[in-house]
């Protein structure tokens, strides 16, 4: 795989990511009506989320993508 493949599946990836961590948080507020064990599922998944988001900009950082 040649690097600007391998550079745009990576940023794909991370725009996923990014779109998937915002939804997350999106889940919270909805959570909100449904109680304190509904909104800590939310919170605990949108924070994996952010981490994976995370994960995929420190990579794309190394490579030299700024986005």
């Amino acid at each position: 795989m040649n690097p600007p493949v391998a550079h745009a599946e990576l940023i794909a990836t991370f725009k996923r990511a990014e779109a998937d961590a915002a939804h997350k948080f999106g889940l919270i507020q909805a959570a909100a009506n449904k109680g304190p064990k509904a909104i800590q599922a939310a919170t605990e998944t949108a924070a994996k989320a952010a981490k994976r988001r995370d994960s995929f900009a420190k990579k794309l950082e190394t490579l030299g993508v700024n986005l």
